[in-house]
């Protein structure tokens, strides 16, 4: 959706890799926002996001107005029952069916070979990837680790908005997942003790809310109470008026 940082640039990097046109789509999806939510304020910045793409190489960047891509009232939409009212879909009705629909026509206006998405966005990887299975979809679709700064703190177009207090606070989202793994890997399979040692942590900062902290399987999204070979640990906060999300992937195989 723009406002391109470096967890961006990472897919293209990922891109230019593993095949021999890369393009990449700009555009702010209104089906995805709610009616209170930031459709109208989300950062824009498409001369600098142009020039940064320029400058990794980009062979097109598309960037359809609202208007090209939605020529009057849908009526037509993609839903991916189930797993869109999970974790995200469940606090922001109606967000993966937004996301659904775009990407589906993207898919079809493009017709891509291979498609790159972040690890940030676990659930929105997981919909797509059933989507693009259930309807046959001849795309692959690859995920890509999360980029974080240097403190943790997963890249995002909406760190943009935090002053650089709540800028300090938003670290406790990551902070929380570290406190899950590092349970994890000392043995703890328990996701309600997972669940509550993380929510501590995060409640440790008076300025921050959370929306949601749930273990889940990272295919279907449904939760699990106990953790066997692997878990999606996803936390979604407020950080003043400023809602963040990040995971982190549990691998039994990974254990030391």
């Amino acid at each position: 959706m723009g406002a391109l940082h470096e967890g961006h640039l990472s897919l293209v990097r990922a891109a230019q890799q593993q095949t021999d046109f890369v393009a990449v789509s700009i555009f702010v999806n209104p089906l995805q926002f709610g009616p209170s939510e930031d459709f109208s304020k989300y950062p824009r910045s498409f001369d600098r996001d142009c020039d940064l793409l320029q400058q990794e190489g980009v062979e097109l960047i598309f960037a359809p107005s609202v208007s090209e891509m939605y020529p009057q009232e849908g009526i037509t939409y993609v839903n991916v029952d189930g797993l869109s009212e999970r974790l995200d879909g469940k606090s922001r009705p109606g967000h993966f069916r937004g996301v659904t629909t775009v990407v589906a026509k993207l898919f079809h206006i493009l017709e891509p070979d291979v498609a790159f998405f972040g690890q940030k966005d676990a659930a929105q990887l997981a919909i797509i990837r059933r989507m693009v299975h259930d309807l046959d979809m001849p795309v692959e679709i690859v995920g890509c680790p999360i980029v974080r700064e240097p403190d943790g703190l997963a890249m995002s177009s909406r760190n943009a908005y935090l002053n650089p207090e709540q800028r300090k606070q938003a670290t406790v989202l990551y902070r929380s997942l570290m406190k899950i793994s590092n349970l994890f890997h000392q043995g703890e399979r328990n996701a309600a003790r997972l669940i509550e040692a993380g929510r501590r942590v995060v409640q440790e900062e008076p300025g921050v809310r959370w929306d949601y902290l749930e273990v889940v399987d990272p295919n279907t999204l449904e939760p699990v109470q106990t953790v066997q070979d692997s878990a999606l640990v996803a936390v979604a906060a407020y950080v003043g008026t400023t809602r963040l999300i990040d995971n982190v992937l549990l691998r039994a195989t990974d254990s030391s």
